[in-house]
């Protein structure tokens, strides 16, 4: 289960953004709502960036499993039949 990234019941904040006036005509064309797609995207960079942090803080520790992983095999080798 994932851990909230933010809180989707916080109040909206107004605030001033400077976009390509050309994306912006198409997109208002497309009826592509701004907050939310900006809300989404933002979540999902949001999401990546502690994926990327989590994996850097981690690198080490992976690094050794996978390596035990190699040299002694996982404790299921001499169990499975396929």
């Amino acid at each position: 289960m994932e851990a909230k990234l933010f809180n989707p019941n916080a109040p909206k904040k107004p605030t001033n953004l400077t976009i390509n006036s050309d994306l912006l005509q198409k997109a208002r064309e497309h009826h592509i709502n701004l907050s939310q797609t900006l809300e989404l995207r933002l979540a999902e960079l949001i999401r990546e960036e502690k994926r990327r942090q989590w994996l850097e803080e981690n690198r080490e520790a992976i690094e050794v499993y996978n390596r035990r992983i190699e040299a002694d095999g996982v404790f299921s080798d001499g169990l499975r039949r396929f």
